[in-house]
């Protein structure tokens, strides 16, 4: 069975929500940084945010060109 996840982005709060699995009930929480990964009571990660993610995405993609170059724009990527 393949697991879907979702993606979603809150502008005001500027984060950035990896949901991993719904139906799993979150127990516990660990922060490090602005990354907070949501888990189950066996520790199994089912939510993952990204706080401040604007800023997070711009350093990865400054570190990305660093190393790989330039991300395509997403005018060039076909559709």
């Amino acid at each position: 069975m393949k697991k879907e996840s979702k993606i979603s982005y809150e502008p005001e709060a500027d984060v950035l929500t990896l949901e991993i699995s719904k139906d799993a009930p979150i127990d516990s929480a660990k922060e490090v940084g602005n990354i907070v990964v949501h888990f189950t009571h066996n520790n199994v990660p089912v939510l993952i945010e990204i706080l401040e993610a604007s800023s997070f995405l711009k350093q990865a993609e400054d570190a990305f060109s660093r190393t790989h170059g330039h991300l395509p724009s997403a005018t060039s990527v076909p559709a």
